[in-house]
């Protein structure tokens, strides 16, 4: 009896890292990868968020204003973060020669 399903290498046909005998380092490096792009969309959307609450107060509401500028802070501490945080990543990379950022395999 034939096996009518098609195996189809997925890492091969569509370029993706998966399904490819990758190991734990490369798995690593897709994290932190992923991580520091989610974490950059998030702070896009609260410094948006932080501008339109400020946006929205106008004159009569200066609680909306105050909220508006707290989430903005909120966003440029997390950048602040984001920023050590990629490049305590970038040092461990150089100290150990190893590579969780620029990985060309990804």
């Amino acid at each position: 009896m034939k096996n009518y399903l098609a195996q189809v290498n997925i890492g091969k046909t569509f370029g993706s890292p998966f399904g490819q005998g990758k190991g734990v380092n490369d798995l690593v490096s897709l994290a932190v990868k992923v991580g520091f792009v989610l974490a950059g969309i998030i702070i896009i959307f609260y410094f948006i968020l932080g501008g339109y609450q400020i946006m929205s107060g106008g004159s009569s509401d200066p609680r909306a204003k105050e909220q508006g500028k707290q989430t903005i802070t909120s966003a440029v501490i997390g950048f602040v973060i984001v920023f050590v945080a990629y490049w305590i990543v970038r040092l461990i990379e150089v100290i150990t020669g190893s590579n969780f950022i620029t990985n060309p395999g990804l």
